[in-house]
């Protein structure tokens, strides 16, 4: 397997090779490529057949061709090599940079550095061969509080919530805001994803203590 490693730290692409020697993957017999800036990526983008490219998110940028961070190589990547899996990794935790990175790159795996292991990148690994998305602990958590924020954006989110924390049930909301019960039901099942609960009164006490309503 032709892998394309990409971080401006040898050091840390020698971590990576290290990681990635061990089975399960060295059972795929990989073929590392490794770079040090975004030039040489674009560069070994267009000449190799890459399955998999890990790359990290903030690199010299090759203003050329519009490389300039991690997002974009991964685009380009997407568009020379379809089926090529990418995983980036990234130093950054402001949420709304993760969260960008997540929406926008749409990446394989993303993972942020400080929760990086040699076991976690294996996984990460694996988990992206098998067809699945990997998203380290910390980026969940920061996806997690701009899909809070987002969903609580909308006034009928917070309707809901306010009408429940008084004690209204489903089947009174819908006469209250205009909404089908189907509608209401889609709408909490996103809120307790997004808060982590099972109930409605979890998700109401969870909103309040967060200070959402």
């Amino acid at each position: 397997m032709h892998v394309l490693l990409a971080d401006d730290h040898p050091m840390t692409i020698e971590g990576y090779c290290d990681a990635l020697r061990n089975e399960p993957f060295s059972t795929f017999h990989p073929i590392f490529t490794k770079v040090y800036n975004f030039e040489d990526a674009y560069h070994a983008v267009d000449k190799n057949p890459f399955e998999l490219a890990i790359i990290d998110n903030s690199m010299p940028g090759y203003a050329e061709a519009s490389i300039l961070s991690g997002m974009d190589l991964a685009l380009f990547i997407r568009q020379k090599l379809p089926n090529c899996k990418v995983i980036i990794i990234t130093a950054h935790t402001e949420v709304i940079i993760v969260y960008d990175l997540a929406k926008k790159a749409r990446p394989d795996g993303l993972i942020i550095k400080n929760d990086v292991t040699p076991e976690k990148l294996q996984f990460a690994v694996m988990e992206v061969l098998k067809g699945n998305t990997y998203q380290s602990p910390l980026v969940k958590n920061c996806i997690s509080e701009i899909w809070k924020k987002e969903l609580m954006v909308e006034d009928y989110n917070r309707q809901i919530l306010f009408y429940l924390s008084k004690g209204f049930k489903i089947k009174d909301l819908e006469q209250t805001i205009y909404l089908t019960s189907s509608a209401i039901q889609k709408r909490i099942s996103r809120m307790k994803k997004a808060f982590d609960v099972s109930d409605d009164t979890s998700l109401v006490k969870e909103a309040i203590r967060q200070g959402f309503i």
